[in-house]
Parts: structure tokens; C-alpha cells; sequence
């Protein structure tokens, strides 16, 4: 899943007469509610991207405190201090109706996140409350009015992009739907069994790979060069909206690009 913040992972110290203030003064300044949930599945999603699913269902107001794509939570793992700031992959009316929320998350050396991907199913982690606005689609509504949307995403951070997508934004109501998702190569590319249902809601995905293999014969080198070659850029402005997630230079060219061509920044759903 999109890993917002990526903090030093701190182990807890053992336990000593000489740590007691400090261990206990932590537990008072940390206000964050906790609530236990155990891991559902942790299975492979791409090279150094996993899939976890955590079970909410004792938990229903957690569940429904998640309202809009692009909100994240925090995560701690057993014996580790600092939690990881983590994205939500799945829609809304999936921690609804299933009980449960999914993660793409990134697996990084001497990370929590690493830590993470190598618990089983049936451990318990500790979740924090829901947190942020999320992608504001309103911004960009009624479909008829902002008949373009123009997505990009690099890495993980397609993460919140899937809830996006599999949320319903009227995507099929629209002439021009375009999701621009960057990766390494194939291996490093996630949710690639999903494509066929993007594209049957009304979303036409661009894979882009920096480093393909000889036989690939898509977009290649990064998501904003690739964008800049599309012969279809941008038809009328006024009607454009943008989703942009994941690296930040990435979102930065873009929205330089795509300003200079006359959309309204107020239009940009950002998520980086």
C-alpha cells in the first residue's frame, strides 16, 4: 500500500528501571486510539509490493469512519515504536460490506513496512483512526461538466488510485478517462489482474514502464514524458479534471504541464 511516511523503525528497548519514566511519559503523550486487528492475507502483489488485508469486523465504527478514496491510517507492528502511515486500497463500501481493509504496501529495508510484509495471517497489528479528507471528487462533478479525467500514479501510490477507480467517480459518464500509471518493469507493476475491470467502468489504463523488458511494446520511460507524447493531451480545459499520486516530481511536472495548458489547479486531486 502507499506508504505516506516512511519513519526509522525504533525497537523497543528491554524493559529496565531505567526506562519505565520514559516508556510510561510515551504512552501518555500518544492520544492516538488504537484498536487491535488481525492480518487476513498477506500474499505477494509485485516485487517488494505485498497485499494485506486486515480484519475490521469487530470493529464497525472504524469501518465507517472511512468515507472517501485517498484516506490512510497509521499501523504499528508488534515491538516496533513508529508506526507506518498507510494508504487504504480498497473502496469504501468494501470495509462496509466485507469487514475489512486492503493495502498495497511497499516493503523497504530496515522498515516497519518490511516488518509488516513478514507477519502471517491470523497476527495482530494496531490501527489508528481513519485520517484525512481523501480525494475530494466533487471538485470535479457532475461528470457532464468535467467530461476529462486525467490520472497519474507511480509505484504504490496507485494504491489509493484503486479506491478511487473501484469507488465510482461516473468514469463510464465520461468521453475521456485516462489513468497514466508508472512502474520499473511488469514485475514491479501492481494490480495489473484488475486492468481489464478498470477499463470496463470507463477507464482506459496507460501502463508506462522505465526499465521494460525487450519485448514490451507500451509507453516506456516516466508517466509525465509519456503524457507529454499523447496526441490527445488535453481537448478543453475547463471540462478537465486531474488525480495525481504517488512521486512527487511526477506531480509536480504534471500539474506545471497541465497549468500551463490552461486547467485550473483548483481541479487537481492530489495524494503525494
Amino acid at each position: 500500500m502507499f506508504i505516506l511516511r516512511r519513519p526509522h523503525l525504533t525497537r523497543h528497548l528491554p524493559f529496565s528501571r531505567n526506562n519505565r519514566v520514559s516508556s510510561a511519559a510515551a504512552v501518555r503523550h500518544d492520544a492516538t486510539l488504537w484498536t487491535p486487528a488481525p492480518l487476513s492475507l498477506v500474499e505477494s502483489a509485485a516485487e517488494s509490493l505485498f497485499h494485506i488485508s486486515i480484519d475490521i469486523s469487530n470493529s464497525p465504527d472504524l469501518a465507517a469512519s472511512y468515507t472517501r478514496p485517498g484516506q490512510y491510517l497509521q499501523l504499528r507492528v508488534p515491538d516496533v515504536e513508529r508506526p507506518s502511515f498507510l494508504a487504504i486500497a480498497s473502496p469504501p463500501s468494501f470495509a462496509a460490506a466485507s469487514g475489512a481493509f486492503e493495502f498495497l504496501v511497499k516493503s523497504i529495508a530496515g522498515s516497519t513496512a518490511e516488518i509488516l510484509c513478514g507477519l502471517k495471517r491470523g497476527e495482530t497489528v494496531e490501527l489508528s483512526s481513519v485520517m484525512g479528507n481523501g480525494f475530494d471528487v466533487d471538485q470535479i462533478d457532475p461528470p457532464e461538466e468535467y467530461s476529462t479525467v486525467l490520472i497519474f500514479a507511480t509505484g504504490s501510490g496507485i494504491s489509493p488510485i484503486r479506491s478511487l477507480i473501484e469507488t465510482g467517480f461516473g468514469a463510464d459518464r465520461r468521453s475521456d478517462v485516462r489513468l497514466y500509471y508508472g512502474a520499473r518493469n511488469l514485475k514491479r507493476m501492481a494490480y495489473q489482474e484488475k486492468f481489464k475491470e478498470w477499463e470496463s467502468s470507463g477507464v482506459k489504463v496507460v501502463p508506462v514502464l522505465s526499465q521494460p523488458d525487450d519485448g514490451w511494446r507500451g509507453e516506456t520511460g516516466y508517466v509525465q514524458a509519456a503524457f507529454a507524447r499523447a496526441a490527445k493531451q488535453v481537448s478543453d480545459p475547463s471540462a478537465t479534471g486531474v488525480v495525481l499520486c504517488g512521486q512527487r516530481q511526477m506531480a509536480e511536472e504534471i500539474t506545471a504541464m497541465l497549468v500551463a495548458d490552461g486547467v485550473s489547479n483548483d481541479k487537481m486531486l492530489k495524494n503525494f
